[in-house]
C-alpha cells in the first residue's frame, strides 16, 4: 500500500491501516488446518498474514496450501520473517525448537504440557526474557483462566483441581493404559495426581491442565492436581471440571462441555478459543502471557 501525501484524503478501510502481523504455523492436524484455513480466509481483515506452514508430512499440505507457503525444513523458519510462530503439533517440537523460535519471534505454544519439564520451562522463559519476546500460552478449554491468574497474583489461590473426561477414543496416552477398553465399560479413572506427573502420561490431552498450571504459578505443575477419566457415554463432547479453592473459604466449581466427535483430541469450542488467543498476540506483550 502506497503512503499518502500530507493532506491527502484517506479512501481505504480501517483494515488498510492495521499493522500486519506475520504468522507461521507449525503442525497441520485438525487444529492446524482450522487456523490455516481461517488465516487465509479472514487474516487480512484482522491484520494477520500467513507466511509459512510446516508439517512433518508435506504431502498433506499440497491440496490446500500454496507451494510458496509450505516450509519443507523446519530449521529454515528463520528465512520467513514470522512475527509469531504458532505450534499446534506435539510437545517434542516445543522442546526441540522452542528456544530457537523465541530467538526470532514471539511463540504461541499450543502444547503447553511441554512446560511441565522444569528445565524446558525455565529455558523458554529465559529465552523470552533475553530476546524481548513473549511466550503465549493459550487457555484452550480452560474456563476462568484469567480469574485463576488474578487469584494467584493476589496470593489468594490455595488449591486447584481439574478433571478432564472424554470418550476413550479421544485419548492419546503413552503406554497401553486404554488398550483394553470396550464400548459398554462406562466410566474409568485413568490417572489422578499432580499435573506434573500427568503431562508425560497424556501429553496431547492435558493442555487445559497445563494452561491452568501456568495461571496458578504459585502452585505450579507440581501443586495443581488433575484427573483424566475415560467415559464411553461421552460420545458427543468432552467435559472439563475445574475446582478452585481460595482464601477465607472461597471456592468455585465449574463444569464445561466441549462438543467433540468420537476420536477427536480437541473439542470444537477450543478451536475458536485458539483463534481468539492468536488475535490477542497483536496487542499484548509480556514474557509469559496466558491468552
Amino acid at each position: 500500500m502506497r503512503e499518502r501525501e500530507q493532506g491527502e484524503e484517506f479512501t481505504g478501510t480501517m483494515t488498510d491501516m492495521l499493522p500486519v502481523m506475520r504468522i507461521g504455523v507449525v503442525g497441520y492436524g485438525h487444529l492446524g488446518q482450522y487456523l490455516v484455513e481461517r488465516l487465509q480466509r479472514e487474516g487480512a481483515q484482522v491484520g494477520l498474514t500467513l507466511v509459512f506452514v510446516w508439517n512433518r508430512n508435506t504431502d498433506k499440505l499440497r491440496e490446500s496450501v500454496a507451494e510458496e507457503l509450505i516450509l519443507h525444513n523446519l530449521p529454515d523458519f528463520t528465512d520467513r520473517g514470522a512475527d509469531v510462530i504458532v505450534e499446534v503439533c506435539h510437545p517434542k517440537i516445543v522442546k526441540d525448537f522452542g528456544v530457537q523460535f523465541l530467538s526470532k519471534a514471539h511463540f504461541l505454544v499450543g502444547s503447553p504440557s511441554a512446560l511441565s519439564d522444569p528445565q524446558l520451562n525455565q529455558e523458554l522463559r529465559q529465552a523470552a526474557e533475553h530476546h524481548g519476546r513473549t511466550l503465549y500460552v493459550p487457555s484452550g478449554a480452560l474456563w476462568g483462566g484469567q480469574d485463576i491468574l488474578r487469584l494467584n497474583d493476589s496470593g489468594s489461590l490455595k488449591a486447584l483441581f481439574i478433571r478432564m473426561s472424554k470418550h476413550p477414543s479421544c485419548f492419546r496416552l503413552t503406554g497401553d493404559v486404554l488398550s483394553d477398553w470396550t464400548e459398554d465399560e462406562g466410566r474409568r479413572v485413568l490417572f489422578s495426581g499432580s499435573v506434573a506427573e500427568l503431562c508425560p502420561v497424556a501429553p496431547n490431552n492435558v493442555n487445559t491442565m497445563a494452561a491452568a498450571a501456568i495461571a496458578a504459578g504459585t502452585l505450579g505443575f507440581a501443586g495443581v492436581q488433575g484427573e483424566i477419566v475415560s467415559d464411553t457415554a461421552l460420545s458427543d463432547y468432552h467435559v472439563a471440571e475445574v475446582e478452585v479453592t481460595g482464601a477465607n473459604g472461597f471456592s468455585v466449581h465449574t463444569v464445561r462441555r466441549n462438543p467433540a466427535k468420537l476420536g477427536a483430541v480437541t473439542g470444537s469450542a477450543t478451536y475458536n478459543s485458539f483463534w481468539s488467543s492468536l488475535l490477542v498476540c497483536k496487542g499484548h506483550r509480556g514474557r509469559v502471557y496466558l491468552c
